[in-house]
């Protein structure tokens, strides 16, 4: 029974759980991103390139005509599909990127925050009556000198 008490104090510690919603975070994160670059940028970069599915470019390796499409080049044996690579490269980058500026607007906003002022500490209150007394007694001092 100890170790599913250790358990669950390790799953419920704040650091976990914050990490369990930045990962399920971070995959809706990642299917934005490669939907931006699948649907936005690489048509861009494949009519540029003079293409329009740039995820399909192949070199084929085992004597396949050039015009079929990936699929059915991959069914006849070997392919080169570096188009399919240089997709998910230039998402890899985009999403990289994106989180490194967020770490670094993190980082900026937590350097930015003003140390938080310390709140004077409290005296007990044996010792203000202690201080109390003390000056009463100075006070009856000077009373009886003068």
């Amino acid at each position: 029974m100890g170790m599913m008490q250790e358990f669950k104090a390790f799953a419920v510690k704040g650091n976990v759980v914050d990490l369990a919603v930045a990962v399920i975070i971070g995959g809706a994160f990642g299917k934005i991103v490669d939907s931006m670059v699948k649907d936005v940028i690489m048509p861009i970069v494949g009519k540029i390139f003079g293409g329009l599915d740039f995820s399909s470019y192949y070199i084929p390796l085992n004597g396949q005509p050039y015009g079929l499409p990936l699929a059915e080049a991959q069914a006849a044996g070997a392919v080169f599909a570096y188009g399919n690579f240089l997709t998910i490269f230039l998402n890899f980058l985009i999403l990289a990127f994106i989180i490194f500026q967020m770490v670094r607007l993190l980082n900026k906003a937590k350097r930015a925050e003003p140390p938080a002022p310390e709140a004077p500490a409290v005296t007990p209150e044996d010792i203000v009556l202690l201080r109390e007394i003390r000056d009463s007694l100075k006070k009856q001092e000077q009373k009886t000198e003068q």
